[in-house]
């Protein structure tokens, strides 16, 4: 969801980064294709062709954003070594895809992969979390934190945007996370809450953005709020002045896992090719619209 995000609204967004998952666009509105080709590869790899086409067909129609957008962009891609639900390969084939769209790969695009490591989001390992709010590097399963002495956050952070400064070491955020009322965003996959992360001194706004996307199985339904608190971003964002968007989805029947629409289950049923990945996705469009409110002008009484 993060990188059709960034390809449908290129010039909305500094930096992408991704972590244990497949190329923009890989299931192409097919469930058989998400499941075989975009997590496992037992149907072969992604058939980067034909993603290339639909891109363009997207760019034809404007459902996307300009390819000079898209070149301006920087990326972060990070992939587990010994991930058993997205295949290695497929964050390969991500950073592989994004090498071709941005103007200068060499500075633009970090790709990461870390050896040993399964399936989820690295971070810190910790004496203070609680064994179900971390797992073993290798293996994601309880809350898909993974304790693999790498602060995926800040390698991140400081990628896409320069030079941060990073949080003092066992610090608690400077800021203020609370949950909010998604229902105005009301869309089909959408919880009925989500959280901001709110730095001192940027209750009054002035501050830049990050909009975090959980991966399937992390949302608050399941974990509660160990995802939004426990990641790291908080830290980083609390000593730079970075608000956080936690934007949660829920489970369903067509979406046991509470994943992002990444494969068409919000759109019509009737539609052969369901526009999820373009900016008319229902998904798509209601996260922007949270991006919208974040960014109008703070009304001062």
């Amino acid at each position: 969801m993060a990188t059709q995000l960034a390809v449908a609204w290129p010039s909305r967004f500094a930096g992408l980064g991704v972590l244990a998952a497949g190329p923009w666009g890989c299931a192409r509105g097919t469930l058989s294709l998400a499941l075989g080709q975009c997590m496992y590869t037992r149907l072969g790899p992604p058939d980067m062709a034909a993603l290339e086409t639909r891109h363009r067909d997207y760019l034809e129609r404007d459902l996307v954003g300009s390819l000079e957008a898209l070149a301006s962009l920087k990326a972060f891609v990070w992939q587990g070594g010994e991930d058993d639900v997205i295949a290695p390969s497929l964050g390969r084939a991500l950073a592989e895809q994004l090498s071709g769209w941005l103007a200068d790969p060499e500075t633009q695009l970090r790709y990461l992969e870390t050896d040993g490591a399964g399936h989820g989001w690295p971070i810190d390992a910790t004496p203070r979390l609680a064994p179900s709010e971390q797992d073993d590097c290798r293996s994601g399963s309880a809350a898909y934190l993974l304790a693999c002495d790498l602060d995926i956050a800040g390698e991140a952070l400081t990628w896409l945007h320069g030079d941060l400064s990073p949080p003092a070491p066992d610090a608690t955020p400077a800021g203020i996370l609370t949950r909010f009322d998604q229902s105005a965003f009301d869309t089909k996959g959408f919880a009925d809450s989500g959280y901001l992360f709110v730095p001192e001194g940027c209750e009054m706004g002035g501050c830049d953005l990050t909009i975090a996307l959980h991966g399937c199985g992390m949302a608050s339904e399941t974990l509660g709020d160990t995802f939004v608190r426990r990641n790291g971003l908080n830290a980083w964002a609390g000593a730079n002045q970075r608000v956080v968007l936690y934007p949660q989805a829920e489970t369903s029947l067509a979406n046991p896992q509470g994943c992002w629409d990444w494969w068409g289950f919000t759109e019509s049923t009737w539609q052969l090719d369901p526009m999820h990945d373009s900016r008319q996705g229902s998904q798509v469009s209601a996260l922007m619209a949270m991006i919208d409110r974040l960014e109008a002008p703070v009304e001062r009484n």
